[in-house]
């Protein structure tokens, strides 16, 4: 691989965010940014690092990509087939933990916007109502127990985060070891959904978690309960999560992330008053749908693989 590679990033960008991306990466590299489609299709042919913003790489299009060396993902990498990668010889890495601190951040922000109904009282304010008709149920966070799942970078911080707050923290991981800071009671799944009146998902999209919160799943949880999901749409199975908020199964939920995304216009989930809804930015606190960390760890991962090294967070190790 030659220092002034050829490296192609694929997704919907602005013309601003654009700009903002390319200023990220050394002159010397030849960085095309281009939406999926032919004109992307004709770059893959000859680029070195593919960062994979919104498509899928599979067998099929590794096999255009004659030149490629090196995968970048985000923190998630569902889109990625590692193995078919491997069998081309291709290196893939992820950017796990980069941006663990927006997330957990946006956690507390969706969890304090629901249980101080800022959505409803922003609103209420905005329509110029009267304040003598006021009517609404808040609730503190002290006291309240926290379920969550997955205990990587981003649940540690929320597990912190959630504790400075006086919330019992339960969580539950797959590899406990070395998983619970502080005062956070490892658990069951069962006893996570049975005892939260909050839930978090905070594990990657794969076969084992795929729909891991399902009709049954629901049905275990408090009455009270409000599921927020940051992680991926497909951890949750949507229909069946939208059936448990109609049915007072649960309480309600805040989502960041959906089975498929955009989140079409007539979703039921756009017109539910028990959900709040942000567009997959969780990760994204720069603006303009980027992250400047995530950018720069980018860049730091592909001049690795320049000079003959390992690239941090390593998926298929060869």
């Amino acid at each position: 691989m030659v220092k002034g590679m050829k490296v192609l990033i694929v997704g919907e960008f602005t013309k601003q965010t654009k700009e903002i991306i390319l200023s990220l990466f050394p002159k010397k590299w030849a960085v095309v940014i281009l939406p999926p489609g032919e004109e992307m299709m004709k770059h893959l042919e000859d680029c070195e690092v593919l960062i994979p913003e919104h498509i899928q790489v599979d067998e099929e299009l590794l096999a255009t990509a004659k030149e490629l060396k090196f995968i970048q993902t985000g923190a998630g990498f569902d889109n990625v087939d590692v193995d078919a990668c491997t069998k081309f010889g291709v290196r893939v890495a992820n950017a796990a933990g980069v941006n663990a601190q927006a997330v957990a951040e946006h956690v507390m922000a969706l969890m304090l916007a629901y249980f101080k109904n800022i959505p409803q009282l922003d609103a209420f304010m905005k329509n110029r109502e009267d304040e003598n008709r006021l009517s609404y149920a808040g609730s503190e966070l002290e006291g309240k127990t926290i379920g969550i799942i997955g205990m990587g970078a981003v649940g540690k911080k929320v597990a912190a985060f959630c504790q400075a707050f006086g919330m019992k923290v339960f969580a539950y991981a797959r590899n406990t070891a070395g998983t619970a800071p502080g005062s956070v009671k490892m658990c069951s799944f069962d006893t996570l959904v049975r005892e939260a009146d909050i839930i978090s998902v905070h594990v990657s999209l794969n076969q084992q978690t795929k729909k891991l919160i399902d009709a049954a799943t629901f049905k275990k949880m408090k009455k009270n309960a409000v599921v927020i999901n940051t992680a991926r749409g497909g951890i949750l199975a949507e229909q069946d999560l939208i059936e448990a908020l109609k049915t007072g199964e649960i309480a309600g939920a805040c989502l960041d992330v959906f089975e498929e995304e955009p989140l079409a216009k007539d979703s039921v989930l756009r017109d539910m008053q028990n959900v709040i809804l942000t567009p997959h930015t969780a990760g994204m606190p720069d603006g303009y749908k980027i992250h400047q960390k995530r950018y720069a760890f980018f860049v730091a991962n592909i001049e690795r693989i320049v000079k003959g090294e390992q690239p941090q967070n390593n998926l298929n190790a060869f």
